[in-house]
Order: structure tokens, then sequence, then C-alpha cells
């Protein structure tokens, strides 16, 4: 049998009738026992590594407990929202996620960064026609009608006339074609339009590029589903007008879906071109001009029956203070976010080793497309064009 050596630290150990060897000896202490039965030794000063923390007792603080991770923390872990100093912020009750989401839709708007398309910025064939051209075919016709008229009046001869009402109506049946069928014109013309590489392109060049979408210092986040990260966002609330129901707007029509609201952001974002690789900075931000073609899809219709079936566009028209009544609605989305793949128009410009993409001085026309009888239009700003923004098959960054 071994015997146990016990450590000495400065005091007098008495034995009484011990024998050599054995491992267990008889201590007599004036203090506390440990739960060994042994002597708790007080040691003023540095700790002896020959002690163990169970038979000594220090004079001074204690150094701080190793957690069973091994690291040196300052207090517990929480799982819960932090203030501003890094402490657990305190709540008196549930957090109201109505009043979170009115918080960042008011920072959103106030944020000097984003750009806030209104609805006159959407796309239309007599916004974007050449007004120069218009107003010159309408004096033109002003014109022909009074000389017709008076021709008419003095010799009796109706050839004029017929001649400018028939020109007038294939005047007017292009214009309707050209209505119903100009953003898809405008679409295809872009689609056509050849790709540029960011590499071999010039300061000042007005250039298409394909690429993937990255995210600037202020990502968007779509206002109805709540889709992160993003570059553009549109939420739009369209209504159905019957014979007995109210306008969503002065030129809604009866037995049509009109736009009561709509609500479109846009910031700046980095674009990878497929062909070179390269990335270029697109300033759409901070008020820039931007001409958007990105698809909707509709998220939710809502009609009598189940208008009380979705709490959460209940909210969204609460925050917005548009009363739903009895009516019939359709939401619909569409954004731009972080890997989706997208078409940009606009003008590089080299600053020292920043590469940018910012929008025209003029508008950009068209040009006519006669294999669609399509008349000339003109682009204003940045194009921005996404096939399709619902797709969640994107690349990630």
């Amino acid at each position: 049998m071994s015997s146990t050596a016990v450590p000495y630290t400065g005091g007098d150990i008495k034995k009484s009738g011990g024998v050599p060897g054995s491992a267990s000896m008889k201590k007599t202490s004036s203090g506390p026992l440990n739960k060994h039965g042994e002597p708790i030794r007080k040691v003023s000063g540095p700790q002896g590594q020959g002690l163990t923390s169970g038979s000594r007792q220090n004079s001074g603080p204690l150094p701080p407990v190793l957690p069973a991770t091994g690291l040196l923390t300052s207090g517990p872990v929480l799982s819960g929202p932090l203030n501003s100093s890094g402490g657990p912020r305190k709540s008196s009750g549930p957090l109201d996620s109505s009043a979170s989401i009115k918080s960042r839709t008011t920072s959103m708007v106030k944020n000097q960064a984003v750009t806030h398309l209104s609805q006159d910025g959407s796309h239309s064939f007599f916004r974007n026609f050449p007004k120069i051209v218009f107003w010159s075919m309408v004096l033109l016709f002003v014109m022909g009608f009074i000389s017709a008229i008076f021709i008419l009046a003095a010799v009796g001869n109706p050839i004029l006339l017929i001649v400018v009402v028939v020109l007038f109506g294939i005047v007017s049946l292009a214009f309707a074609w050209n209505v119903y069928w100009s953003r898809r014109a405008v679409i295809k013309f872009i689609s056509e339009y050849p790709d540029a590489e960011l590499r071999t392109a010039k300061d000042g060049q007005f250039v298409k590029v394909s690429g993937v979408v990255t995210c600037g210092n202020v990502p968007l986040e779509s206002s109805f589903q709540r889709v992160p990260r993003c570059v553009y966002t549109s939420t739009s609330l369209y209504e159905y007008r019957g014979w007995d129901s109210k306008p969503a707007n002065p030129t809604h029509q009866r037995f049509t879906w009109g736009l009561r609201s709509m609500e479109r952001h846009v910031v700046d974002f980095y674009i990878s071109d497929f062909q070179s690789g390269l990335r270029a900075l697109v300033k759409t931000g901070y008020g820039a001009r931007v001409t958007p073609y990105v698809e909707e899809s509709a998220v939710i219709d809502i009609n009598p029956s189940n208008k009380d079936a979705s709490p959460q566009f209940t909210r969204w028209l609460a925050d917005r203070n548009l009363s739903s009544d009895d009516r019939m609605m359709r939401l619909k989305e569409g954004y731009i976010k972080e890997g989706s793949s997208v078409s940009v128009m606009g003008v590089v410009q080299r600053n020292d080793n920043v590469l940018m993409i910012v929008p025209p001085p003029e508008p950009v026309p068209t040009g006519c497309q006669w294999t669609t009888c399509m008349l000339p239009a003109s682009l204003d700003g940045i194009i921005l064009r996404c096939d399709d923004s619902s797709n969640p098959d994107v690349i990630p960054v």
C-alpha cells in the first residue's frame, strides 16, 4: 500500500499515535472540516498548485468561473433582442408586429437613398410618345378637316373630307393598337437590344448589361410578403368596379380593374456582367430617373365573402389608411431580389476605378417597329427589366 502525502503550507500538524506509511493520519485543527473530514487550510496570497479548491480558502476575490465551453464570458448568453448598449431589451408585453412594420415603412420612406417611383412613372404610350410628333399630327388633321369642310361648303365636293376621315380612322386605329401593345413592344425592344461587355464599354456609351444582382448598402424588403434583400419592390392594389361600385381612381371605368394604390421603391445596387464578369454600380437610388419593366404576380384576391380571411392583408390596409368595405380587391407584388438575373440599360460612367451605370441625360427613342406597326416611343432614365421576379430559383451570392 502506498502512502498519500499531505501538502504542507505553513501550519503545524500534530500526530497522535500515527502509524508510519498509513494513508489516513489524525490531524487536529481549530477550523472547519471539508467533506472528507480534513481541515480546510487558510492561505493568504496566491494559491499553491498543490492544493485543490475543496481544501483551501482564499482571502481575496475569486477568479472568474470557466463555463463548460472553456470560454470566459461576461454574463449569461441571452436569447432575445438587445438594446443599443448591448443589454437585454425590456418589454412589458408582447411585441407589436404592426408597429414594427409601420416603423420600418416610415424609415424607408424617409431614407434619401431610396428612390420612390410614382404612378406617373409607369409605362404609358402617350407619355412615351414624342410630343412634337403627336401635336403635329393633331394640327394636320385639324387643318385637313377645316379645309375639307370649306371645300364641301363652297364647291360641294366631298372627296377631300372623305380622304381626311379615312386617314383619321387609320391613324386612330394605329394609336389604339399601340396603346394596347406598347408595353410588349418596349419589352421586345429591350430583349432584342444587344448586350455590351463592361470591359470594353467606353465612358459615356449607352449600353445594355445583363447579369446577376447584388445588394448595395441599403437593401429593401417587399411590402406585403416581406421578401428580404431586394433592390426593387412594387406593390399594387387593384379594385374591380361593378355597376354600383366606387371607382378606384378618377379614370376607372365600370366592369374593369382599376389601380387604387401603388408603392414602388428602388435603390443603388451592383450588377455582375454575364459576359465579362465585371461588376458595376447601378445608380438607381437617391431620386434617380428609373423606368422599371418588372412583372408583378397576384398575391391575394379579396371579395366580400373572404375579406376577413387574411389578417395580414387587413393590417396592410390599416397601415395605409385604406378601407376595404365590400369591394373586390386584388393585391399584386413584384420585386428584384439579390441573385436575380436582370437587364439594365443606361450610360457607362468611369470614375477612377469605379465603374457605374447612370441615367442618360435625355430619353432614348426606340424607333418605329414596322413589322408590328408600332410607333416610336422614348425610354426615360435607367431601364430595369426582370423577366420573372417571383422565381425562387435565383443564383446565390
